[in-house]
């Protein structure tokens, strides 16, 4: 089981995140970008949403940068650690708007790109910006496939009920042969659009339970990854056993791809239970105590 960074500052949920995030700079987060990379860990992200109902901001926090300029600037600060939307909504953009943007951020990160996706649940949001809402999971199913021939070929083309295009340049694009696609969502349809479409699912508000049950019902590709946070929030300076204890617990439900939370006061604080959790288990997917968390091919 290899490890990510759910990106601290970029977003903002009270009684969720540390005081310290609230004020927090661009510079900080880089911090921790670079502490990530140093230590092997699989990936950093960034969520997008363009407004939030403000009957909403108690579940979903205000706070939402945008990920492609932020994105881009920790690539530039980094060299290794993956970059990945956590997730953009698929009706909110023209499948080769996402395939000329974020395959520029592919293209300048050398490679570096995780695209997660997700069909979008706020209807204000969608009205907001003049899309449709209700049938949004076929448009998304849609997008999906255009996505995944416009992301790496520079001259695409798809005709579908919703998108047609053909006789365009797209230039740059990623320089991926495959990017690497995660769906996100809090459903058993979200994993199997996930298993049918792309590369791997990044739930949300799930259980370990939950997590457990559908995938023993799924039918998955090979190499397919199940990405979703730790059991639970983990100290890894104070509670050393217990945290290897719950990223096995996370292994168990059928996690390839674990983001660890945090008990964080500081962002000195943050840097050092990154560390520590390197320590434990290493973030590429190996433990260090010996025990193996996964194949080499798994973690490359």
């Amino acid at each position: 089981m290899k490890l990510g960074v759910l990106s601290p500052v970029v977003t903002y949920h009270p009684g969720t995140h540390g005081e310290w995030e609230r004020d927090a700079t661009i510079d900080d987060l880089a911090e921790v970008a670079v502490a990530a990379d140093r230590l092997g860990y699989h990936h950093l992200t960034c969520s997008e949403h363009v407004g939030i109902p403000a009957g909403e901001l108690d579940r979903r926090g205000a706070r939402y940068w945008d990920p492609l300029p932020t994105l881009g600037y920790l690539a530039a600060r980094t060299t290794r650690i993956r970059l990945a939307t956590h997730v953009l909504v698929l009706g909110y953009h023209h499948p080769l708007a996402i395939a000329k943007r974020y395959g520029t951020l592919d293209l300048i990160s050398g490679g570096r790109l995780v695209l997660g996706v997700g069909v979008g649940s706020l209807r204000e949001e969608f009205d907001l910006l003049g899309v449709p809402f209700d049938d949004r999971g076929p448009r998304a199913d849609e997008a999906l496939r255009a996505l995944r021939i416009a992301l790496s070929e520079r001259e695409p083309s798809f005709r579908g009920e919703h998108l047609r295009f053909e006789g365009l340049v797209v230039d740059p694009v990623a320089v991926q042969e495959r990017v690497p696609i995660w769906v996100g969502g809090r459903t058993l349809r979200s994993l199997r659009r996930a298993a049918a479409l792309a590369d791997g699912w990044s739930p949300f508000a799930v259980t370990d339970e939950q997590v457990r049950t559908w995938l023993d019902r799924a039918e998955l590709p090979a190499d397919f990854d199940v990405v979703l946070p730790t059991v639970g929030v983990l100290d890894p300076l104070g509670e050393p056993e217990r945290t290897v204890e719950v990223l096995g617990q996370t292994a168990r439900c059928g996690v390839t791809i674990a983001q660890p939370r945090f008990v964080h006061h500081s962002l000195a604080h943050y840097v050092e239970c990154l560390e520590a959790l390197a320590e434990l288990h290493d973030p590429g997917g190996r433990d260090r105590r010996g025990a193996d968390a996964g194949s080499d091919d798994a973690a490359n």
